[in-house]
């Protein structure tokens, strides 16, 4: 159909962009952030650090270490309310404690896994009802993988639970604690990165680049470019050889600056999360990842069928083979009472039983004499009528 031209003075449809603008900040907005990744690799102070607030609460190593004796991967949920101008949005932040930080990590990524599921499974189950006024919408928009800094590039259990993960959400790896690697380390550990990434087919999150603006488009792509992004994390402020304040860490050949472009990619993570891209990661989770859960869903189930259980959660299977074993042992208990009991049943009818024969030997005995008794007496009155 073509487009009809209007007059200049309008009649009124290019009003629909502010109605809509004020409609939106009215409602403002739902955004979750997932952050995965080994314990200590800085994933509570760079929420923080990203948000300019205290957002996440700090762990203590000691127990940090009470917790790893767990042995489970755990789903932690933070909420807040970010206001900006009038606009709020509803900030959810998932953290996994407990990732990756044993020995045998075999199977450890199954929660994340199951609960990125769940929540398009939730979401689907709240459209499907009569009512749909509020929904509660937990889907991740963008989950940040940190990446240890060791300078070799991916270990193994990076790349299982990167690929699970780029299919489902809006995968962002990310190199932690980039301040402990030079420059030159820097760049090669991010090339090592991108090449194992492109080797093992994963998913990563693909921010779009075209603009009208030019200098909108080469920011976008200087974005992409940095991918995987180096970041240093830190709410304290230090201060500069120059005289300057800023974020970032104190060392002796000089300090680390958090938004420093030359020291890492903070900047641009910030902008690609929340200034530049943030409708596009709420638009992918929508329009992709929930859309490609929904048909596989409903082409594989009936209507209001409920979902196949895919996944065993480690910490119910460690209470499930806990309970188990407990039930296993009074069972076993009750049987060695009841083969006791046993025992003493058999012990005490042999007993009556003998008890039993010794007198009836007796009975027979004593008839035995009464018989003897009785042939004499028998005996003795027939010699007397002789």
């Amino acid at each position: 159909m073509a487009p009809v031209n209007v007059s200049s003075d309008g009649i009124g449809i290019a009003h629909l962009p502010n109605q809509k603008h004020k409609i939106i900040t009215n409602r403002g907005a739902n955004y979750t952030i997932m952050l995965c990744g080994e314990s200590g690799s800085g994933k509570s102070t760079f929420i923080n650090t990203l948000f300019t607030t205290s957002i996440k609460d700090y762990k203590e190593p000691s127990k940090r270490h009470e917790k790893q004796l767990g042995r489970t991967v755990e789903i932690e949920i933070t909420k807040a309310e970010l206001e900006e101008k009038s606009f709020k949005v509803k900030l959810n932040v998932i953290d996994t404690p407990g990732f990756g930080d044993y020995v045998n990590n075999y199977d450890s990524w199954s929660p994340i896994i199951e609960f990125l599921d769940d929540q398009h499974e939730s979401y689907m189950r709240q459209e499907q009802q009569p009512s749909r006024n509020g929904i509660i919408d937990m889907r991740v928009h963008a989950c940040l993988y940190f990446i240890r800094p060791s300078g070799h590039g991916l270990k193994p259990l990076d790349i299982e639970i990167m690929k699970r993960l780029g299919s489902r959400v809006n995968l962002i790896p990310i190199i932690a604690k980039a301040d402990t690697l030079t420059p030159k380390d820097l760049a090669t550990f991010k090339q090592r990165i991108r090449d194992v990434i492109k080797a093992q087919n994963i998913q990563i999150y693909s921010s779009p680049v075209d603009s009208e603006d030019e200098e909108v488009t080469h920011r976008n792509q200087s974005i992409l470019d940095a991918m995987p992004f180096s970041v240093i994390g830190s709410t304290e402020l230090v201060h500069t050889a120059d005289g300057r304040q800023v974020k970032g860490r104190a060392y002796s050949w000089g300090v680390a600056e958090v938004e420093n472009e030359q020291h890492c990619d903070f900047k641009k993570l910030r902008n690609l999360l929340i200034r530049s891209h943030m409708l596009d990661l709420i638009s992918t989770t929508e329009d992709n990842h929930y859309e490609n859960y929904r048909q596989r869903e409903m082409a594989n189930r009936k209507f209001g069928e409920s979902k196949a259980k895919k996944y065993d959660n480690p910490k119910h299977r460690e209470k499930e083979d806990a309970l188990r074993k407990v039930f296993t042992e009074q069972v076993r208990q009750e049987e060695n009472r009841f083969r006791q009991w046993e025992q003493q049943l058999i012990t005490e009818r042999d007993r009556l039983n003998k008890d039993l024969e010794s007198q009836h030997a007796q009975i027979k005995a004593l008839e035995g004499e009464l018989e003897q008794l009785y042939h004499y007496h028998q005996q003795g009155r027939g010699s007397i009528k002789r």
